[in-house]
């Protein structure tokens, strides 16, 4: 009868205990709880002071076993993660012109990359249907400017003579009001504006906007570079990115990328379309109670009006503002009256028809998101934090399962609109791509080859592994062919 090839276990040696060490070993080799009992053994087999040792040496195991080291492990990971986003978010701001002209790119090439598209689908090449929608935008935006830069410099000394007789009409109304104004305050604090503008200080404060001009030229030209290959080769950069995941990966970025470009160019088309509507209506009733610079007035509601919740109600109060000093409070009152109801025809009827459900954001993320925008961007920040939030949201969505859909019978309604969901945003010829992109394999199909395919394609003789198979010499082969 063959006999087990497993050695016996050693015999305890005299003199010693066997338990105890092997326990002080399995201690320290993390197999064994601290706190588990030793095996029992002769007492007088035990060296002296050992059960002492092996206490003392279990604590030192592993100090990050109990609560408070789990506690303490995890902090040191927040912090670290921490350190390392605080060290990104540092660098970013250290390229902030490169980081804003590309967003700005983004989505604008979100915007008008359809009309790039359907002029290919009509025939266009590329290039053509590229440089038209290029072309285009650009002219849009730079009439834009130049209307507003040549509409306040035609106007400015009108505004600035009105502006004049209506602050000393103010002052008068103020004066023989009841409310405890002190008009003299008022006067002193614009003599030393005045004088800061005559002294060298202001001097300084213009070579710093020179350079902050230069800054903002070398932006608008790298915006537009970035613009011009978003609309040319976007597709192919994407495409060269998703080739190199596979499977669910593949799909939810594909979709990650689909659901963000359609909230980014939403965004943009329904909130300008909002916005040159409202331009129009307060412009014309700017031109018809005789307020000055209603034009730029109009434009500037335009531009503020991509900026939620805020971009209107500044709008607001320097369109009053400009008409309480230059036609008296009567015509400022009609202004903010007829502000109001526009607002209102624009929040409760445009908004829900022409942008539908592009944002999804709740109006508190709105309010933070514009905050933190605008401390970290200034003006461009606030501009581009409220539809990039909406893309992460939809992202953060598109990665997830985790979120409970439905009605819960403890929590309640879902406070998430079925609409709003990304699933239901994706078209049937989208869902489709997304899963034959899950399943590209599994149906037969076959991804692109990889470098170590094409080299096993030109070498037969070589496994994926790099190593020759049945001994042949692959450096030979290579020279041969």
């Amino acid at each position: 009868m063959p006999t087990s090839s497993r050695p016996d276990r050693p015999a305890a040696r005299s003199g010693g205990s066997s338990a105890a060490p092997l326990h002080a070993e399995a201690v320290l080799g993390g197999r064994v709880d601290p706190g588990q009992a030793v095996p029992a053994s002769n007492a007088a087999d035990e060296p002296a002071g050992l059960e002492e040792a092996t206490q003392s040496l279990a604590p030192a195991v592993s100090p990050w076993a109990d609560s408070l080291g789990r506690a303490g492990s995890r902090a040191a990971q927040t912090l670290l993660i921490a350190a390392v986003v605080a060290g990104l978010v540092w660098v970013l701001l250290r390229i902030k012109v490169v980081v804003i002209a590309a967003m700005v790119a983004l989505i604008l090439a979100s915007a008008v990359g359809p009309v790039v598209k359907w002029l290919e689908r009509r025939g266009w090449s590329n290039l053509l249907a590229t440089l038209t929608a290029f072309l285009g935008i650009l002219l849009l935006l730079g009439g834009v400017i130049t209307g507003i830069v040549l509409t306040v410099r035609n106007q400015w000394d009108t505004l600035a003579a009105q502006a004049g007789e209506g602050w000393t009409e103010l002052q008068r109304l103020l004066q023989s009001s009841p409310l405890p104004v002190d008009t003299a305050s008022v006067d002193a604090a614009l003599r030393r504006a005045g004088e800061f503008v005559s002294s060298g200080s202001f001097a300084g404060s213009a070579l710093s906007g020179l350079s902050a001009a230069a800054t903002f030229l070398t932006g608008l030209v790298l915006m537009v570079v970035i613009l011009f290959f978003f609309l040319k080769d976007g597709e192919k950069m994407w495409n060269f990115t998703l080739r190199w995941f596979r499977g669910e990966r593949r799909a939810r970025l594909a979709e990650s990328v689909d659901r963000g470009s359609q909230v980014l160019g939403g965004y943009v088309r329904g909130t300008a379309l909002v916005a040159l509507i409202d331009a129009v209506f307060i412009g014309a009733f700017l031109m018809v109670v005789g307020v000055p610079l209603a034009l730029p007035l109009a434009v500037l509601v335009f531009v503020t009006a991509f900026i939620p919740v805020v971009g209107a109600t500044v709008a607001g109060i320097i369109a009053a503002l400009v008409a309480l000093v230059t036609n008296g409070p009567g015509t400022a009152l009609a202004v903010v009256g007829w502000i109001v109801l526009v607002n209102q025809i624009e929040g409760n009827v445009l908004q829900p028809v022409i942008m539908g459900r592009t944002l999804s954001l709740h109006a508190l993320m709105v309010l933070l998101a514009l905050t933190v925008g605008t401390l970290v961007g200034g003006i461009f920040g606030a501009i581009l934090a409220v539809p990039y939030t909406a893309v992460a949201w939809a992202v953060i969505q598109v990665w997830t399962d985790s979120y409970q859909v439905g009605d819960d019978p403890v929590l309640g309604p879902d406070p998430v609109n079925p609409k709003d969901r990304v699933e239901a945003k994706a078209t049937m010829a989208e869902r489709w791509k997304y899963q034959r992109m899950r399943y590209q394999q599994a149906l037969g199909g076959r991804f692109g080859a990889t470098e170590k395919d094409a080299a096993r394609q030109e070498d037969p003789g070589q496994d994926v592994s790099g190593d020759p198979v049945g001994g042949r010499d692959t450096d030979t082969d290579a020279r041969r062919s």
